[in-house]
């Protein structure tokens, strides 16, 4: 329009000027010279009725109900107020006004005006540069002890492959130590773990107290992970790992017995109500069966490939960490100094922790560290230098195989002492040198390495000098008429 106005402006816009732009619009002439009279302001607008910010409140307030938005108005109207519009003059008013999402807002609530909201992607960067955790509760009841419940999942996805390394189930609400044993199926990349895993740069997760708990925090702060809670009720800040809950819940849980989801009769019931359900082992193994086809056979759209492909196609290196020291970095510290007694470690409540590397140990100061809400076992380090020590059992739960190990620990502590006190004995017995004459005898000891030499040097000599006394003497030094014994014996046998 605006060169067409200077076109107008300058003399030279021409009818066949017109018919070309109003046959690209797909539209008549006289509608571009409308639009001409419009742009410089000759054609004032028709004026029409808008929706001022009283009538959105009125909205707000009958939760979108437009005609008792307008029965108010015309109340208003016939106490004194402005005329008021149509219902069908209200209506074209609220729609134009007002957008999709605001009319949803005011209608149902912040949660409705969310679905009209645009996202942006975070761009991909490689595997492990960041993942993605959340905890999911199945929809299907699971039989444990002899009851019902549904169990809960924890799970990480990495965003750029869509895999997921590692996973926790529950059979009650998830805690603290769900996301540490998840984070360690996760990271670890040894057996019995999936394949997948390692170090990932940072992990972003929701603001629940389990997530963001300290011990969380010191484990990942110890590996230089960067754990990034999303502001709450921000879902789609971590929309890779809901979308795989909304993809668990369709693919998987929907087609397992006792599903909670499933169609119900008019009464409330569900179609099936007796149908057995799985035991709790059962579900897992088919949870990890379902894991499994996901990273390996699952083609994600968005990826064009399988994540377990996508993975090993990203040239990223991928740092990994020892079993061991993953399992020891992802515990909770006790917090309190403990003295191994003869009855072991105790922690209150009556619980003792016996195992047998404590023999002989009573009396120093140890560290306990232990999965939290798990205390059957615990990990038990050096107060001085935090020195790891070993695990331990609680005492009246051990098995005969704990105790049989307590006995051959003290079994090998008491023999190791005994032949260390027998060496000792052996060498303070009081030993007396031989003698060749009348003397009283001297007292041996232990003697050093030159010392040693030098008295076998000089036994030597002795022995030779011995020797030399004791030794025939020859025929040219015996008297005149003597003969040696060995000088008879050669004339005898010449003869």
């Amino acid at each position: 329009m605006r060169h067409l106005l200077a076109l107008r402006h300058q003399g030279r816009l021409t009818s066949e000027q017109v018919r070309t732009v109003a046959c690209c619009f797909g539209c008549c002439p006289r509608t571009v010279y409308y639009w001409l009279e419009k742009a410089n302001g000759e054609r004032k607008p028709r004026p029409h009725f808008e929706a001022t910010e009283a009538i959105r409140v009125k909205y707000a307030f009958w939760q979108g109900n437009v005609s008792a938005v307008h029965r108010e108005l015309v109340e208003e109207a016939d106490a004194g107020g402005p005329p008021a519009p149509s219902l069908s003059t209200l209506r074209r008013a609220l729609k134009r006004d007002l957008s999709p999402g605001e009319r949803a807002g005011l209608r149902d609530g912040e949660r409705a005006q969310r679905a009209h909201f645009v996202y942006l992607k975070r761009p991909p960067l490689h595997r492990n540069a960041a993942w993605e955790g959340d905890h999911v509760e199945a929809s299907v009841e699971v039989e444990l002890d002899g009851r019902l419940l549904k169990p809960w999942v924890t799970w990480f996805i990495d965003t750029k492959t869509k895999i997921i390394p590692g996973l926790a189930v529950s059979a009650d609400a998830p805690n603290r130590s769900s996301v540490l044993l998840a984070l360690r199926s996760a990271i670890s990349t040894e057996e019995p773990h999936l394949p997948f895993g390692g170090l990932p740069e940072r992990i972003r997760v929701d603001q629940g107290k389990d997530f963001g708990s300290k011990v969380v925090a010191t484990a990942l702060g110890q590996l230089a992970v960067i754990l990034d809670p999303v502001p709450g009720y921000m879902a789609h800040l971590k929309g890779t790992v809901e979308a795989l809950n909304g993809a668990a819940e369709k693919m998987f849980f929907a087609g397992l017995p006792r599903h909670t989801h499933r169609q119900r009769l008019i009464n409330g019931k569900h179609i099936d109500p007796d149908q057995p359900p799985l035991p709790f082992a059962a579900f897992v193994d088919r949870l990890l069966a379902w894991v499994n086809w996901w990273n390996n056979e699952h083609v994600v759209e968005t990826l064009g490939t399988t994540p377990a492909q996508a993975w090993h196609d990203d040239p990223a290196l991928v740092t990994e960490i020892a079993r061991e020291e993953l399992r020891l970095l992802t515990l909770e510290d006790d917090k309190s100094m403990r003295m191994i007694t003869s009855k072991g470690i105790s922690r209150g409540r009556n619980l003792r922790y016996v195992a047998g590397w404590m023999t002989d140990r009573a009396g120093i100061q140890v560290k306990v560290r232990l999965l939290p809400h798990y205390e059957d076992e615990v990990e038990v380090f050096d107060a001085r230098d935090d020195h790891y020590l070993g695990s331990a059992f609680l005492s009246d739960r051990s098995n005969a195989e704990d105790r049989a190990d307590m006995q051959r620990a003290r079994a090998r502590t008491k023999k190791r002492t005994r032949a260390t006190q027998q060496k000792a004995a052996s060498t303070m017995k009081a030993r007396y040198r031989p003698v060749t004459s009348a003397e009283p005898p001297r007292r041996m000891t232990v003697l050093a390495a030159e010392e040693a030499n030098a008295e076998s040097r000089e036994l030597n000599r002795d022995a030779m000098a011995a020797l030399a006394i004791h030794a025939p003497p020859r025929d040219e030094d015996l008297p005149a008429g003597w003969v040696s014994p060995l000088a008879r014996k050669a004339r005898t046998e010449s003869a």
